[in-house]
């Protein structure tokens, strides 16, 4: 197995908290991705698979109908998607991703939760290197396709990784084909479940009990602040009991 389904593995049970955390995070990128291709899902890919996606995680109608309403809203001030990169305490890099209407709040935010942690927030770019960003795809697996086959026929658009888990495929990307694997797997009759972007450590870095419990009160209080979609770092998982 490679690489990135171990990360997924291990992350998988932990992926954006609770319900209203869910809805949150797709309620604003639905409305980014409306912002950006229009509100017409036949007609901007990124909508389509975020449509689907929220049928998935049972996201209300009217959430989903509100986020694209925003998008189109005269009053609305466009959500920003900034980045910010720090070391946590024990030299854990840690890359949060953010959607936010207002990034002094947001940055702000984000510093005073490094702070007070034990960490320090770095200057913008200073960690990426630290991550493969990749796109991944869950979709229903067909009758009569083989894994093997599909991952040989996707390797020319950048997928470097294929698994099946609870009777999803899930695929792995390079981030800047995104585009190219979702229009393969569309025009050839795939049912997509759900696509995101992911940040995968190059390498880990292991930590004491004690050591994590610090770590984990700093991602925690991250991922709780509502202008913060994802949080990446080197930390090496816990083994899944």
């Amino acid at each position: 197995m490679g690489r990135a389904f171990e990360y997924r593995k291990a992350t998988k049970l932990k992926r954006w908290g609770n319900m209203a955390r869910v809805f949150t995070k797709l309620g604003k990128q639905i409305t980014i991705a409306v912002k950006e291709g229009g509100p017409d899902p036949d007609t901007n890919p990124r909508l389509r698979v975020l449509a689907q996606q929220a049928k998935k995680e049972n996201m209300p109608k009217e959430n989903v109908e509100r986020a694209i309403k925003k998008a189109t809203s005269k009053d609305f001030t466009d959500y920003k998607e900034m980045n910010y990169e720090g070391y946590g305490p024990f030299g854990i890099a840690i890359f949060v991703e953010t959607a936010t209407d207002n990034t002094t709040r947001t940055v702000a935010n984000v510093r005073s939760y490094f702070n007070k942690h034990g960490g320090s927030l770095g200057t913008s770019g200073s960690l990426e290197f630290l991550f493969d960003h990749k796109c991944v795809f869950h979709v229903v697996k067909k009758e009569g396709v083989s894994l093997e086959d599909l991952e040989l026929e996707l390797i020319d658009f950048g997928v470097d990784e294929v698994e099946e888990d609870e009777g999803d495929i899930i695929l792995y990307g390079e981030f800047s084909q995104n585009s190219a694997i979702q229009k393969y797997l569309e025009e050839n009759g795939f049912e997509i479940n759900s696509a995101e972007f992911v940040r995968i450590p190059n390498d880990v870095k292991d930590v004491t009990p004690d050591q994590r419990e610090t770590l984990n009160k700093l991602l925690d209080k991250l991922e709780e602040d509502e202008d913060v979609q994802n949080v990446f770092h080197n930390m090496k998982m816990e083994e899944e009991e």
